[in-house]
């Protein structure tokens, strides 16, 4: 499937500012000078209206870059969360802030490890004034430490429900964590009783977040596949340089099968990560399935290109002054992400009726 005009001028667009700035530097370009934080955001709420596709461009490049702008905790996660919540207040209230830039969200869901909803352990309970109070531990929170909006997860006795949390930081306590892949940034968010808002109808947020976590897995997928590409051309621009018994390494028959191996994996996970962009645009009936099968495939892909990026750099491979470390930490780190490979492939086995396993991430 060949992209068309416009996702390549959006891919060279992102891939030329990327760049120009470097880090966290780089989301206020982004935001205004190509409208990321807006792109999945419907166009009445000030957004271009854009889907997965478009979604999949960006993520592809931020991946290449190992970017730790908030594009995916906040203008994916929380953008489709209060999109699928159906809840036109909340939407008109949030939308316009995190479309201009002027301010980022994050969705607080996991616990103890697990995206699965069945997980949550949080409460909420009713108070005065149409309020709840939120009380529980939220973990792998996506650029949590800063956002300025907070969507909580929570049960109450309708179900599991979504809330904005007021960021009081007598009630909220936002720790940033100390993780192995120091470019995506992650908190742990401890809810002492904080005041909420309810978002969408209650109980009904284990549906809002089935459709979060295959469109999360689906924008994963398509940064890991992004990633594992730039491991490849990176470590074919070394063997042809890198000389041993009077030629390139890259001549050996071992080198070349084991590099012909990387780029099957890398082909193979853009496929499948640019059709599950394309069955999520198109409401396939298979895109959970599909969302499941990417981030598995993805993952596994991304962490096998990255260790050969790290044998075949040889020595230089494993040193702090390289970057093979940082994409060998980022392929590990988002292999777990929204779910492992293992867990995809239980809810794929679940879905055909066979057997499933732990939904531990």
């Amino acid at each position: 499937m060949r992209p068309s005009e416009e996702h390549q001028e959006l891919q060279s667009a992102v891939r030329s500012l990327l760049a120009r700035h470097e880090g966290a530097s780089a989301w206020r370009p982004l935001t205004r000078q190509i409208g990321v934080a807006g792109l999945a955001v419907p166009e009445e709420y000030g957004g271009a209206g854009c889907g997965a596709r478009e979604v999949h461009v960006v993520m592809e490049e931020l991946g290449r870059r190992l970017s730790p702008v908030p594009f995916l905790g906040s203008a994916v996660l929380t953008v489709r969360a209060l999109l699928a919540s159906g809840d036109a207040a909340a939407c008109a209230r949030l939308l316009p802030r995190l479309t201009s830039g002027s301010g980022t969200g994050a969705l607080a869901w996991a616990e103890r490890g697990s995206w699965d909803p069945a997980a949550i352990r949080a409460r909420a309970v009713a108070g005065p004034a149409g309020r709840w109070l939120l009380t529980g531990v939220k973990e792998h929170v996506l650029d949590g430490a800063e956002a300025g909006v907070l969507l909580v997860a929570a049960r109450t006795d309708a179900g599991i429900s979504l809330f904005e949390a007021e960021t009081d930081r007598a009630r909220v306590r936002r720790e940033a964590t100390v993780t192995m892949d120091r470019t995506r940034a992650q908190a742990r968010v401890v809810l002492d009783a904080a005041r909420g808002r309810l978002v969408g109808r209650d109980g009904d947020a284990a549906r809002v977040l089935a459709r979060v976590l295959d469109v999360a897995c689906t924008a994963l997928a398509a940064e890991q596949a992004g990633a594992a590409a730039h491991c490849l051309g990176v470590t074919v621009a070394h063997v042809k340089d890198r000389v041993q018994f009077g030629r390139p390494i890259g001549s050996f028959q071992a080198v070349k099968h084991r590099l012909a191996d990387a780029f099957v994996m890398v082909e193979a996970a853009r496929s499948v990560a640019l059709g599950a962009a394309t069955a999520l645009d198109g409401a396939a009936p298979g895109a959970g399935r599909l969302a499941a099968a990417a981030k598995s495939a993805c993952s596994e892909a991304f962490s096998a290109v990255a260790g050969e990026m790290i044998q075949l750099h040889g020595g230089i491979g494993i040193t702090w002054e390289h970057d093979a470390h940082r994409y060998f930490k980022r392929a590990h780190g988002s292999a777990q992400l929204f779910g492992s490979p293992a867990w995809h492939r239980d809810r794929l086995a679940a879905g055909l009726g066979l057997p499933a396993g732990s939904p531990r991430a």
